[in-house]
């Protein structure tokens, strides 16, 4: 048997087990079907650099779905108005970029999931960094956000700063990097955050790390969260530094 069935036998074993475990549904995109057209691609500078899609434009291959709260729609992933829940890769990813583009509905709220594990409250037992329209949000909940609610926060951690976001209907470009304790979240250009999880003595809530066990992960699914509103995404890619430091390839890291 080679190194690469191996491999293989060993993440679909450890794939199969977290369904059991968490009921999600779950659909594996083979590495062997071809791109079809108007479907998501990849720069040809990233792909030097070693950036994988995490998400194709055709469908949900290769994530778990709580429920039907997220669906595919003219090569767009779309959290639908009054559906959500939580939407996570059916890999693990430790140190990594990743970049996305997104577009908010007027007030709406969503959430980027990261080193989160499989089971528990991403925002709480791994981190969740806010997708929110901080403009709109009070007129249209009727709920006045604290600091470590707008976007690009991590949720009750560290507050982002505000300002570089564009209004509903408009596309947005983020790049999350993490690297060990080091966060960072550029938006349209601008950085937004960049922190030092290890350098901090309490969060952002005043609930306190302790409440925050996810801060100390290394680990975990990378996902969407969520609430209600409607979200559009797409050129959903990641570069997973972590293998690239171990020497072998950016593919995805296995669960």
């Amino acid at each position: 048997m080679s190194d690469r069935t191996a491999g293989s036998r060993r993440i679909m074993g450890g794939v199969a087990a977290l369904v059991a475990t968490t009921g999600m549904a779950l659909v594996i995109a083979r590495a062997e079907a071809p791109p079809r057209a108007g479907t998501a691609s990849l720069s040809a500078d990233e792909a030097k650099e070693g950036f994988v899609l995490l998400f194709n434009g055709r469908d949900l291959d290769g994530w778990l779905a709580e429920g039907s709260g997220y669906e595919v729609r003219d090569g767009l992933l779309i959290c639908p108005k009054g559906r959500g829940k939580n939407l996570f890769h059916s890999r693990e990813f430790s140190d990594f970029v990743l970049r996305f583009e997104f577009r908010l509905d007027r007030g709406a709220n969503n959430g980027l999931a990261i080193r989160a594990p499989a089971m528990g409250k991403p925002s709480y037992d791994g981190m969740e960094i806010q997708i929110i329209d901080d403009d709109n949000y009070l007129e249209v909940h009727n709920y006045r956000l604290q600091p470590w609610q707008k976007h690009g926060s991590i949720y009750g951690v560290v507050p982002a700063t505000p300002g570089a976001l564009r209004g509903p209907g408009e596309w947005n470009e983020q790049e999350v990097r993490a690297v060990g304790s080091r966060i960072t979240v550029v938006l349209n250009g601008r950085t937004i955050l960049d922190t030092d999880l290890s350098t901090l003595t309490e969060t952002a809530d005043g609930k306190g790390l302790d409440e925050h066990p996810g801060v100390r992960r290394r680990s975990g699914r990378i996902g969407f969260l969520g609430h209600g509103d409607e979200v559009a995404f797409r050129n959903i890619r990641i570069r997973d530094l972590s293998a690239a430091a171990g020497g072998a390839t950016n593919a995805p890291a296995a669960p």
